[in-house]
């Protein structure tokens, strides 16, 4: 009987110390879930911060007229209503999505030899490219105008171009085409494919 009593009380522990153990395993298997779901968690909302922070503008500045310098020297002016500086962007990029107006200077007496005008604009700031969208207008030194939806600018291979219409106004005509490529100063510049010339009678 006393020896009956001994094993009961054995049996008795073991299934005991069998349901502590199976409880701190589960309880061990829940925190390491639960940790693993906040390491992802945390993980989520940093990459979340990151992107946040590459899409919002570090700069949203309004009504600006900004002198820039290429090289050391001041050679353009942009005016635009809103001005957006996207820094922690890849890549970097300025936006003006009220459009932007911008003059190129002559670095020896800081007269003003081009303009640039549109709806919308975009720059690149590691390609050096401009991007500039709806009711383009630009103007040479020698006084041509040149009109066209969409136009390209690169100031690291100083050049510009389009691949849409092109109407060009001179003193003595109009000239219209698709595909342009120019001189950043737009005063050599070839049309791509021409679809007629204009006289214009003094």
């Amino acid at each position: 009987m006393f020896v009956n009593n001994i094993h009961t009380h054995i049996s008795t522990g073991r299934d005991t110390a069998c349901r502590c153990l199976r409880f701190f395993f589960a309880l061990l298997l829940v925190c390491v879930l639960f940790f693993s779901s906040c390491v992802r968690h945390d993980k989520k909302l940093a990459a979340d911060a990151v992107d946040n922070r590459a899409s919002m503008p570090v700069l949203d500045a309004k009504n600006v007229t900004s002198l820039i310098s290429d090289s050391g020297i001041v050679r353009y002016r942009i005016t635009t209503p809103s001005w957006q500086i996207y820094d922690k962007a890849t890549p970097a990029y300025w936006e003006f999505p009220k459009g932007v107006y911008l003059e190129k200077f002559n670095p020896a007496d800081f007269t003003v030899n081009a303009f640039l005008e549109a709806d919308y604009a975009y720059y690149n700031k590691d390609d050096e490219m401009w991007h500039l969208v709806g009711n383009v207008h630009a103007l040479n030194l020698e006084g041509e105008r040149f009109d066209t939806p969409e136009l390209w600018w690169s100031q690291k291979d100083k050049k510009v171009f389009s691949d849409t219409i092109i109407t060009i106004t001179k003193s003595s005509s109009i000239i219209k085409g698709i595909g342009f490529e120019s001189n950043q100063e737009m005063t050599k510049y070839s049309i791509r494919k021409p679809t007629g010339t204009i006289p214009i009678e003094e």
